[in-house]
């Protein structure tokens, strides 16, 4: 289980994330959603010790990250698949990391053809990696240690479609045994595909939190029109609240009968107009991170800074 109590983390007067409180049970996979800049991978680098936070904790399995005696055996992190050293072989690194974790040379071999790297690919040098090549290796690396946690970060940059559709059901299979899941991903479509909960962040807050049932059942219509600026204007003239919607649309908090006498009395040429429940992620990301701040997150290497000298 993966749990964040009121996490902030302020550079002097720059504030990236402010009182991030959120929560991942096991056999589930929680999606982690926001915007550039928004506050994800700080706080996913919060919760693994990576970057001191200036209030609040995070803990795994009821425990700080630093307090774990084998970090490994419990969470298995991917935050960054680049980072990895480019002179040695796939195997040499995942050697590496299970002598470090203590755990059976055996599992080299086991996590190599879990992630489809063939004997071929694991003697092949880590810089010579595609980056989907070196996503797969991430991945055994995270799993190596047989965790009861997992933490990645945009996992499936780089994957070919069949690749992704793999890692889907590799992390729906490590959830279903009682795993515990934390995803980040901008493929809003393969979030809605494999995770149960949702945790959206815009400008370092969080702006919602709830199983995916509860929040795609969102009420109000669906709308788009030949001129996007046009209906806009309408909507705003009429007083119905909207948020933009992919396709150039609209989400608007009325009936599609109120919706409809707004366009026509603005002369406004419809070419989409429905009940919006079920409308999907990305309507519901788009509603929820629209206008927000974004604050631009610090760099790894500021943090990594600072958490050496913490």
């Amino acid at each position: 289980m993966i749990t964040a109590q009121h996490l902030t983390k302020r550079y002097g007067d720059h504030t990236a994330v402010e009182d991030v409180s959120f929560a991942c049970a096991p056999g589930t996979v929680t999606g982690f959603l926001g915007p550039n800049g928004a506050g994800k991978s700080t706080t996913m680098r919060m919760i693994c010790g990576l970057t001191p936070p200036t209030t609040g904790r995070a803990t795994v399995a009821g425990v700080a990250y630093g307090r774990l005696p084998n970090p490994g055996r419990e969470i298995g992190v991917l935050l960054d698949a680049s980072a990895q050293h480019a002179g040695r072989t796939g195997r040499e690194a995942l050697a590496l990391t299970a002598a470090v974790l203590g755990v059976e040379r055996s599992r080299v071999d086991a996590m190599l053809k879990l992630v489809d790297l063939d004997p071929k690919k694991a003697r092949r040098r880590v810089g010579d990696y595609s980056l989907g090549m070196r996503q797969r290796l991430g991945i055994a690396q995270a799993l190596i240690g047989d965790p009861r946690v997992l933490m990645l970060d945009e996992p499936a940059n780089g994957l070919d479609p069949e690749g992704i559709f793999w890692m889907r059901g590799l992390l729906r299979d490590f959830a279903d045994r009682g795993g515990t899941v934390l995803l980040s991903s901008h493929l809003l479509r393969e979030i809605e595909a494999v995770a149960d909960r949702l945790v959206v962040i815009a400008g370092g807050r969080i702006v919602a939190d709830g199983s995916k049932e509860e929040l795609l059942a969102r009420t109000g219509t669906l709308v788009r029109a030949e001129s996007t600026t046009a209906l806009r204007r309408a909507l705003a003239v009429a007083g119905l609240p909207s948020q933009p919607a992919s396709g150039g649309g609209a989400l608007v908090d009325a009936d599609a009968a109120a919706v409809g006498r707004a366009a026509a009395a603005a002369g406004v040429a419809l070419v989409e107009l429905r009940t919006a429940d079920g409308a999907g992620l990305e309507e519901l990301f788009l509603a929820l991170t629209t206008g927000s701040a974004t604050p631009t997150e610090p760099t790894d290497q500021h943090d990594r800074r600072e958490a050496t000298v913490a």
